[in-house]
C-alpha cells in the first residue's frame, strides 16, 4: 500500500512520539547499565573489605594463640635477665657466692661496655636486638676442675646466657699438692648476652 502525503501528515506525530520513546528507552537502558556497573563495583568493594576483615580476624586469632603459647617462656626469659636490661650486679654477686661456696682463692673481674652483638653464625632475632658485654675473669686455681666449677655453677644460676670466648691457664709454683696454695692461674673472657625489644634498643646500658 502506497502512503499519500495526507497519510504522512497523519502519521507524523505518532512517528515523532515513537522516535522520542525509542531515544528515551535507549537512554534508560544506558543509565540502568551504568547503575548496574556501579552497584557491581560497590559489591566487589564490600566483598573485598569483608574478606580483608575476615583475614585480619583470623590473623589476630593466630597471634593471640601464639601469645598465649609463648608468653610463659617470654616471662621466664625476662625473669632470668636474658630479655631486658642487663643485670651486672647479679653476675658479680654470683661470682662472689661461687668463690665463697667452693672456697676458691678469689675471683677478680672486669666488665666492658655493652655493645650490639652480631654473631658469626646466622641468627634471626626478628625485631629484637642482641647485645653482649665482655667480662674478663681471673682466678687462681688448685686444679683445672675449679674453672669448670665456676662456669657450671654460673650457668646453673639461670641468669642471662653467656659464652666462653677464651681461656688461658698458666701453671704457678712447683705443682705441689698443698690444697691451701693455687697451682694454676686462669684468665678468661666470656660474653654475657642480653636481648632488648625494638622500642628499648636505643637505651644505654
Amino acid at each position: 500500500m502506497k502512503l499519500t502525503s495526507h497519510d504522512w501528515k497523519v502519521l507524523q506525530i505518532p512517528l515523532m512520539v515513537l522516535a522520542a520513546t525509542a531515544v528515551f528507552i535507549g537512554l534508560l537502558v544506558g543509565y540502568t547499565g551504568h547503575q548496574a556497573d556501579k552497584a557491581r563495583q560497590a559489591l566487589e568493594n564490600q566483598q573485598g573489605a569483608l574478606n580483608g576483615a575476615r583475614q585480619r580476624f583470623q590473623t589476630s586469632g593466630a597471634e593471640k594463640d601464639m601469645i598465649v603459647k609463648y608468653m610463659p617462656l617470654y616471662l621466664e626469659l625476662v625473669r632470668q635477665g636474658f630479655i631486658g636490661e642487663e643485670r651486672r650486679i647479679e653476675w658479680i654477686d654470683d661470682l662472689r657466692t661461687i668463690n665463697q661456696q667452693f672456697k676458691l682463692f678469689g675471683i677478680s673481674y672486669s666488665i666492658g661496655a655493652q655493645e650490639v652483638y652480631k654473631p658469626p653464625f646466622s641468627l634471626n632475632t626478628g625485631g629484637f636486638v642482641l647485645h653482649r658485654s665482655v667480662m674478663k675473669i681471673e682466678a687462681p686455681l688448685l686444679h683445672e676442675g675449679d674453672l669448670m666449677t665456676i662456669f657450671n655453677t654460673l650457668a646453673a644460676k639461670e641468669r642471662a646466657p653467656f659464652m666462653v670466648r677464651d681461656c688461658v691457664i698458666t701453671r704457678v709454683g712447683g705443682g705441689g699438692k698443698n690444697k691451701f696454695l693455687p697451682n694454676l692461674t686462669s684468665a678468661c673472657e666470656i660474653d654475657w648476652l642480653t636481648v632488648t625489644e625494638p622500642a628499648r634498643s636505643g637505651s644505654k646500658p
